[in-house]
């Protein structure tokens, strides 16, 4: 999937290039006019890559030539990368050179550019990419490659409605869920439509087929029509093919679009059942513009549409029906459909030994009907156990499959995403099966990686991953595990880690004891293998590495994992993300800090100055080095230190910093000073500050802050009113508020939450056990929607006036004898307060 990349990597370089200032580019006399010629002819290739990729799947040669542009490309953006990571050394010097005013004049001159030498060595590396891509030129030009329309081009599949019932294995009571949905009388004019929505080979299809084809369906509605939609959304084309399903001898091939519409529903006399199956439509207007043609024009309409769909976007913007999420099968049942794919009818019993075998084969399917009946398709007729066994230990994605097998139809999800989304899935085959993805986690790593649109108005970089995690969530890509406040757990079915395998093959690559081959321009490794115990050789030639995960490698002892960041050092100059995952490894090499590419380090010390998140949760360091404030692009600081105060924070410090997480300071007495500098934060998070006793009155200045959590400080006393003239205007973000195990608590901090009053959405109290009441002034946040309240013994009243916070749409007590007693929905003297809120659960 060379284009894939391509495209992204060229979007990104023409816009960094872009992006320099005169005074970065003062660097040698020529570096303009190259850095032009670049710039030039990136947005000249990138101009064709749609057409490229429309015609390299079956052109070897222009594939080859994409992969030889790729490292091009990368290795453009690593000398741009260089001119940046100099110019923020050179801010970093401009700015101590303030702290010492006799002597600003004179260093500032000399800060003011790059030293000579360097300046001509970057201007000869982008003469050679210059030169590179001139060589390339011919080949690349006999291709003779087209502008076309940025259209994600996904071929058309064809579905009919018959399906034979006794080869559906799995799904009566499915069926007999969405025959009960169809059953129910309508309430509206428009018709109802019941989405069908899962993962692409599921068995959406078969499942709409069942349904389509039974007697009670057939009965119910007179006029049954099935439309294979696929990604061709057009109102002419659809009503021509409804037209055509409902009369074969209407001829109206040649009618206007008014003609057409006249002509449909002259013919939806008759109630009637439409299936839409395979719709990829995420353009409302399109919908809308059908759906008013199927309205009925006299009262309820009777009439039922069914969707299928692999994208819950769709199927919420086309029906306020819940979509009916669709599973796997059970193991019982994929073994069934799976014998009778392998065998012919009744063979199996005499091959109990490849049954054996074939419950193993069918763990890697994960219930998915379609990867069943693939393997089962590749098995069919070999009774030798070798063949039985030379599936099972193969990955499905290394498989020879064909069309309709299950990869190429997970693949047209993936070649319906944007390009953007397309290099983010594939970036998370860098994790094993069956991993925990934390959402935030996830995110760094993109932005580590530059695979991030540039945020839009009032948006930050993070809000920018977590909508591609959303998207990726809506096409049912990655499935929700746990949603926390601030971000979420996530899996990845094995199918679709599969695909992702396959798509990044020449860009991710797990690395582990038996790995004998990498491909030397391989940009991602994940190292993950605790039988590991020396390093792999096949690393020692790679030079373009930009991410290293090391995980679970050789626990019984650090040599491998010193060795392994030795390496990383010594080759890979250009490394953007360092993280280290259950390693024994306590400390890294002074070295570790030529790494100047390095965004993104987890567990360990940094000085890199283009450094974006830095873990030292864990540590335990006596204090913050002061290097560490010089990191002027950091977004994402945790730590843990021994200290009893942290030094003061200055202007100018931490410009950029979105997270700040403070994690088992036990010494920590207070917050440092300095804290209203931080203007960017909008996540603050205490956790195990067990001598932190207060906050500081500087927070009220984080007018961006939109999370605060403060989880087990038990010390910490939040009393913060406001003083009448100083804070009658306050304009703060907050959006949630969290407290945890805070055993000292007697009073909610007024003056952070107050002034959040608009904006507040969450409200969660836990382990409050000295909480005894909730003050008068909450019913001023006229923004909450939920209220959770927990373990908070000895809260006994009240909010008198709940019922006027009128947006507030989820209440939780657990466990508070009182307030619970008083608010029970049978006989609770004030359970008539909350009774209109939408979702109260109390617990005792």
């Amino acid at each position: 999937m060379a284009e894939t990349f391509l495209f992204g990597i060229a979007e990104r370089v023409v816009e960094k290039i872009a992006a320099l200032t005169v005074d970065e580019v003062f660097l040698a006399f020529t570096v303009q006019t190259d850095l032009k010629k670049l710039k030039d002819t990136m947005i000249s290739i990138k101009a064709v890559l749609l057409d490229a990729e429309r015609q390299q799947h079956q052109n070897e040669k222009l594939r080859l030539c994409m992969w030889k542009l790729r490292d091009i490309f990368y290795d453009a953006e690593d000398v741009i990368d260089d001119f940046k990571c100099e110019t923020l050394r050179k801010q970093d010097s401009i700015n101590h050179c303030n702290t010492n005013s006799s002597k600003v004049r004179f260093l500032a001159s000399c800060c003011n550019c790059l030293p000579l030498s360097l300046s001509l060595k970057m201007a000869h590396k982008i003469k050679a990419i210059n030169r590179r891509l001139g060589e390339l030129a011919t080949e690349w030009n006999s291709f003779d490659l087209r502008q076309c329309s940025d259209n994600r081009h996904v071929f058309r599949r064809e579905t009919i409605s018959f399906v034979d019932s006794s080869d559906v294995i799995g799904r009566d009571e499915d069926k007999e869920n969405i025959i009960n949905m169809l059953m129910k009388p309508s309430e509206q004019r428009s018709v109802p439509v019941i989405p069908i929505v899962g993962l692409g080979g599921l068995g959406k299809t078969t499942l709409a087929q069942l349904v389509y084809n039974d007697d009670r369906v057939t009965s119910l509605f007179p006029l049954k029509i099935w439309i294979c939609v696929s990604e061709e959304f057009d109102l002419s084309r659809l009503l021509k093919l409804i037209i055509h399903s409902i009369n074969k001898e209407e001829k109206c091939d040649d009618l206007t679009l008014e003609a057409l519409q006249s002509c449909l529903r002259s013919h939806l006399n008759d109630k009637f059942l439409l299936v839409l199956d395979d719709v990829w439509n995420e353009n409302q207007a399109k919908w809308v513009e059908l759906r008013n043609l199927l309205r009925s024009t006299d009262g309820f309409s009777p009439s039922k549409i069914i969707v299928t769909t692999r994208s819950l976007k769709v199927a919420s913007l086309m029906s306020s029906i819940p979509s009916y999420i669709l599973k796997g099968l059970p193991l019982e049942d994929c073994l069934i459909l799976f014998t009778k794919w392998a065998f012919n009818d009744g063979d199996e019993t005499y091959y109990p030994n490849l049954i054996r075998i074939g419950e193993e084969i069918l763990k890697k399917c994960k219930g998915v009907p379609l990867a069943v009946r693939t393997l089962g398709s590749l098995l069919f007729q070999k009774t030798d156990e070798s063949d039985w066994i030379y599936i099972r230990e193969s990955e499905i994605w290394r498989l020879e499959q064909h069309e309709n097998d299950i990869l190429p139809v997970l693949k047209l999800s993936y070649n319906h995403l944007p390009s953007h989304l397309q290099r983010c899935l594939a970036f998370l085959s860098l994790y094993k099966k069956d991993q925990i993805y934390y959402s935030d986690q996830v995110i760094r790593l993109w932005m580590a990686n530059g695979f991030l649109e540039h945020p839009r108005q009032n948006q930050e970089w993070e809000d920018v991953g977590k909508r591609y995690l959303n998207e990726l969530l809506s096409r049912c890509l990655i499935q929700k595990e746990e949603d926390f406040c601030l971000n979420f757990t996530f899996k990845m079915h094995d199918l679709v880690h599969d695909l992702a395998l396959d798509v990044s093959q020449k860009e991710c690559k797990t690395v582990n004891s038996e790995t004998e081959m990498v491909d030397e321009n391989v940009r991602h490794l994940l190292l993950c293998d605790e039988k590991l115990v020396e390093v792999p050789r096949v690393l020692e030639e790679m030079k373009s590495v930009r991410t290293v995960i090391i995980q679970d490698v050789s626990r019984r002892s650090k040599i491998v994992d010193k060795s392994l960041i030795n390496l990383c050092v010594s080759n890979f100059k250009y490394l953007r993300a360092l993280e280290l995952r259950n390693s024994p490894l306590t400390a890294l090499p002074n070295s570790i800090c030529t790494l100047k590419h390095l965004r993104d380090l987890e567990l360990v010390q940094c000085k890199g100055i283009h450094l974006q998140s830095l873990n030292l949760r864990g540590t335990r360091l006596k204090q913050l080095p002061e290097s560490v404030k010089r990191l002027i692009e950091l977004r994402h600081l945790e730590i843990t230190i021994k200290a009893e105060h942290l030094k003061e924070i200055r202007a100018g410090c931490w410009t950029s910093l979105q997270y700040l997480k403070l994690h088992r300071c036990f010494e920590l007495g207070c917050l440092p000073e300095g804290m209203q500098y931080l203007k960017s934060l909008r996540t603050l998070v205490l956790k195990g500050c067990s001598r932190l006793v207060s906050l500081r009155r500087s927070l009220k200045f984080l007018t961006k802050l939109e999370h605060l959590e403060i989880v087990c400080c038990d010390k910490i006393n939040l009393e913060m009113e406001p003083k009448e003239e100083e804070d009658r205007d306050l304009q703060l973000s907050l959006k949630t508020f969290e407290l945890y195990e805070l055993y000292a608590l007697r009073d909610l901090p007024q003056l952070l939450l107050q002034g959040s009053s608009s904006t507040l959405q969450q409200l969660r109290i836990s382990w409050c056990p000295e909480l005894s009441v909730l003050p008068a002034w909450l019913l001023n946040l006229t923004s909450l929607h939920k209220l959770e309240i927990e373990y908070c013994f000895n809260l006994s009243a009240p909010v008198e006036g709940i019922d006027r916070l009128t947006n507030l749409r989820e209440l939780a007590i657990h466990e508070c004898p009182q307030l619970s007693k008083r608010y029970r929905q049978n006989g609770g003297e004030d359970w008539h307060k909350i009774a209109q809120i939408q979702n109260v659960v109390i617990k005792d």
